[in-house]
């Protein structure tokens, strides 16, 4: 059985492997046989940009102040989606008023209200922030409800049964059933988070003395970098597939894969 397993996975990670070194040998190629390399760069030379932007350039210092902005962003959200989420379970009321609420936000991009945000706590980092948290929030208690409102209701009942309760019920039984429908949530938050910073830098610049890589594609883009420009698309890239392999992958095998769980 362990074999089989194995050997799926490696199935798996050989079609991922193929699939990027088709893509990479396109991408190098049709631009040159296209005559757009000036439009888009072949592959090569977009890698160039990347590495040289990044050991000897201020590629490095843009990521750090995105992850800084991103995690800040996302470490709010999921405290204020905790809170709302949990006075969502005890309050019918609280419950029916955020329903309201969620429809009208969750449908709002947030760079729609970025003119608002700015008006209100101006230019600089606050304002991303602001961003990246109204763009998480929503998913996540969309998904954390789901959650919670499908967990079979003996499944409660036989946890009170076995005299838990309050928060060691929530803990034991409610989380666990529901976290497909969190862990859900957070990867939709984490690819949101992405798409509010680098269009909300892109509308106004930099947001810091350094500015995020949102600030970094406009900067090259402005100055005909488009080598340089594609690098910084790279770098988004890059950055999402090793968090989504690494982090929530990690989580999803040690928990509801672990668990016999699907959403």
């Amino acid at each position: 059985m362990t074999d089989k397993v194995n050997g799926e996975k490696n199935k798996s990670r050989l079609t991922k492997i193929s699939f990027l070194l088709a893509l990479f040998l396109i991408w190098e190629f049709v631009p040159v046989w296209t005559n757009s390399a000036k439009i888009i760069p072949p592959f090569h030379k977009v890698m160039v940009a990347f590495w040289t932007n990044l050991w000897h350039g201020d590629l490095l210092q843009h990521v750090a102040y995105s992850l800084q902005l991103i995690f800040t962003g996302i470490l709010i959200g999921m405290i204020l989606a905790f809170v709302l989420t949990a006075l969502c379970i005890v309050s019918k009321r609280f419950n029916d008023i955020m329903d309201v609420v969620i429809s009208i936000m969750h449908p709002l991009p947030g760079i729609a209200l970025l003119p608002v945000v700015m008006l209100i706590v101006g230019l600089g980092a606050k304002s991303i922030i602001i961003i990246i948290v109204h763009s998480i929030l929503w998913p996540l208690i969309v998904n954390a409800l789901a959650g919670f409102n499908s967990i079979p209701k003996i499944q409660i009942e036989l946890g009170k049964n076995l005299g838990m309760k309050g928060v060691k019920l929530i803990w034991l039984v409610m989380i666990p059933n529901a976290f497909p429908y969190i862990l859900s949530g957070i990867k939709i938050s984490w690819a949101r988070s992405w798409r509010a910073l680098v269009s909300a830098e892109m509308v106004f610049g930099a947001s810091g003395m350094v500015g995020g890589l949102g600030w970094y594609i406009y900067k090259t883009r402005f100055f005909m970098d488009v080598s340089g420009m594609f690098a910084g698309l790279i770098s988004v890239i890059i950055i999402g597939m090793l968090v989504d392999e690494f982090v929530l992958k990690s989580i999803e095998k040690n928990t509801v894969k672990k668990w016999g769980m699907s959403v």
